[in-house]
């Protein structure tokens, strides 16, 4: 159950990552949902992670975390 749940939050996170290069959806209420629910983990990385990097790591910090998570579960 825990893992599936974790697979679920991976492919919501990795949704928001891909809607975030498509600005024309930014405000329809399903990807407004999206993102609140990755932010939730995403948010706290990308407090650790350099400001000026050209490009956002904190979804491929969170997904690595996840299955690392998994594979320990």
């Amino acid at each position: 159950m825990i893992r599936l749940l974790i697979d679920i939050y991976v492919v919501v996170v990795i949704l928001d990552a891909i809607l975030s290069y498509l600005p024309q959806f930014r405000h329809h209420p399903a990807v407004i949902t999206i993102k609140r629910f990755a932010d939730v983990s995403l948010r706290p990385v990308r407090r650790y992670l350099p400001q000026d990097l050209p490009f956002d790591l904190a979804p491929v910090v969170v997904v690595l975390l996840l299955n690392l998570i998994k594979i320990l579960w």
